[in-house]
């Protein structure tokens, strides 16, 4: 039985050049926000996210390799959009709502190759409802962990992708895992703090999409957004570096009543599950 009906997960992926893009694409009525925690993001769209923002739906978000580069992925997503007539309504027509987050990738494969509106459109016609994919796909295609370790140290991680089902509520925590640092084995995080360097190199961040079918305000989703973070503190060490662009977007499709608190919770635990799961398909 499926926990998101309405919801889909679309990739377009370049396994040469090692860069993609992940499109999710909503039911009408969803409400949405998100929360920044790193030092160097590359967002799209965030700020109408804002619990004290004007527009209170999505339609649809994005996660990008390319950079600030991929983030033009986004525009292909809104045609995809328009033309089923999803956005807000204006004199002019709909207006889609589409966030995005992007990872630096370019160093890792072509980096003349970046995902862009066609890349984003195809995502779209591509996307399918659960069970949805993972692994070296989409925008966790040339995603990397350990980085502080200096290439030696370097491995292949990817998108993961972790759902969490209780009687309150479901949470999928979407998760494209390009962190500097490494997940975490022992709880400790001293190691890698010791393991720093005084000059942090491009090619990093951890981005995700948290969606739950409970029933939250904006407000609500900005709690769950924050949670998400906390999912990858617990899992990435060091988490939310001045080198990663980490950031989530949080999704509510409105299904059912339940607490906040319970969601956030909840979240914390996928999204720490969707990291593991990350760095192990590389």
């Amino acid at each position: 039985m499926s926990h998101f009906p309405g919801v889909r997960v679309g990739h377009w992926t370049d396994p040469v050049a090692r860069t993609g893009c992940t499109v999710v694409l909503f039911p009408e009525e969803t409400t949405a926000s998100a929360e920044v925690r790193g030092g160097a993001p590359a967002t799209r769209e965030l700020a109408l996210l804002a619990p004290h923002r004007t527009v209170a739906h999505v339609d649809a978000a994005v996660l990008t390799g390319g950079s600030a580069f991929g983030l033009a992925s986004a525009d292909g997503v809104m045609r995809y959009c328009e033309e089923r007539g999803r956005g807000v309504v204006t004199p002019a027509g709909p207006v889609p709502i589409v966030p995005a987050l992007g990872l630096f990738d370019l160093t890792v494969g072509d980096a003349s190759v970046r995902p862009g509106p066609e890349q984003g459109y195809a995502a779209c016609l591509a996307a399918t409802g659960e069970p949805f994919q993972a692994g070296r796909i989409g925008a966790g295609t040339g995603a990397t962990v350990g980085k502080l370790r200096g290439p030696e140290g370097t491995r292949p991680a990817g998108l993961g992708i972790a759902t969490v089902a209780t009687d309150a509520a479901a949470v999928t925590a979407i998760v494209a895992v390009n962190a500097v640092g490494d997940v975490d084995h022992d709880g400790d995080g001293m190691a890698a703090v010791l393991e720093i360097p005084p000059r942090r190199q491009f090619g990093n961040t951890v981005i995700g999409i948290v969606v739950t079918d409970a029933r939250l305000d904006k407000t609500g989703c900005l709690l769950v957004a924050q949670g998400s973070h906390d999912g990858l503190a617990r899992t990435i060490s060091p988490p939310h570096t001045t080198a990663d662009g980490d950031a989530f977007i949080a999704a509510a499709t409105g299904r059912r009543e339940a607490d906040v608190d319970v969601v956030r919770a909840t979240a914390v635990v996928a999204v720490s599950r969707a990291i593991r799961a990350a760095a192990d398909s590389g």
